[in-house]
């Protein structure tokens, strides 16, 4: 229209501070890095490294000299004090854990709920991960699962934890030290039954390996000193009743408060859950067979 006057220029928001950039790294195959997560590595004012050892040759590797800053689980809380302050600030800074996607079994949750609390843009750049490479080669339903990371090293609370999922439908995986496979596997088939599993190992590399069958099938193909290299450890859910063999309510009952050290209450509790029953069916069990005396 004659004499209107122009649209007045889009300016953009001003940056109100940084952004937090979770850089998912390769596990293994240096070919699995994105194009993306190289740009913004290089781009960041500083990356903020689970091992800055592991980091420092990747980025050596890629030709990038982007500062590094320490920060893992026993990283001093003065640490996060500091990175939140160059992100409000307004710097860039990219968080990478030793492989993989930060956030997962890592310390990286933590930094990213301080951001987000913070008003912090938090910004995800996907990419390789043990959890996700594993499970859909597995060969078990993938839908639907729960991911349960690290179970306590302590033979106790690992099986404390293992008798808590023993009703979980859903596919189960872990991550697991090689050292302590066969430990984790012995007390999962007594708790969870025979039930079909796979160890999937050194995901990307060289050796990748999946050993697919029952949980007993496994046991006999794992070494006594347990595999070599990483190990994520995928279990069937529940699918019907406890295994054959299973000892009776008060039995077992019994067996957890000895080997777990937990109220009887407690381990009545868990058994119930495990067979689907009502707690008052094996609190019955249990004191009509003595085996609370």
């Amino acid at each position: 229209m004659p004499g209107a006057e122009p649209p007045a220029p889009v300016v953009p928001e001003e940056k109100k501070g940084g952004r937090l950039y979770l850089v998912a790294t390769p596990i293994g195959n240096l070919e699995d890095i994105s194009p993306r997560a190289l740009r913004v590595l290089k781009e960041a004012a500083a990356v903020a490294a689970e091992d800055t050892r592991t980091t420092r040759r990747l980025l050596a590797r890629f030709g990038l000299d982007t500062p590094l800053i320490s920060y893992h689980d026993h990283s001093p809380p003065a640490r996060r004090r500091e990175l939140l302050s160059r992100l409000r600030g307004g710097e860039d800074l990219a968080l990478v854990s030793e492989a993989g996607t930060p956030g997962f079994s890592d310390p990286g949750f933590r930094l990213v709920r301080a951001a987000v609390e913070n008003g912090i843009d938090v910004v995800p750049v996907p990419g390789p991960s043990a959890l996700m490479s594993a499970l859909p080669a597995s060969g078990l339903p993938g839908n639907r699962f729960a991911f349960e990371g690290f179970l306590p090293a302590r033979r106790a609370a690992r099986r404390k934890r293992l008798y808590r999922l023993a009703n979980e439908e859903r596919t189960l995986v872990f991550f697991e030290s090689p050292r302590r496979v066969r430990a984790f596997l012995e007390d999962a088939r007594e708790i969870l039954g025979d039930r079909p599993a796979v160890l999937a190992r050194e995901m990307t590399k060289r050796f990748e390996e999946f050993v697919r069958g029952s949980i007993s099938d496994l046991l006999a193909r794992v070494p006594e000193g347990g595999p070599r290299g990483e190990v994520v450890l995928i279990l069937g859910g529940r699918g019907g009743e406890p295994a054959p063999g299973s000892p009776d309510p008060a039995g077992e009952v019994a067996s957890l408060v000895k080997t777990m050290n937990i109220s009887r209450m407690e381990a009545i509790k868990l058994v119930a859950a495990r067979r689907r029953a009502p707690k008052g069916e094996i609190y019955r069990a249990v004191h009509g067979t003595g085996a609370d005396r």
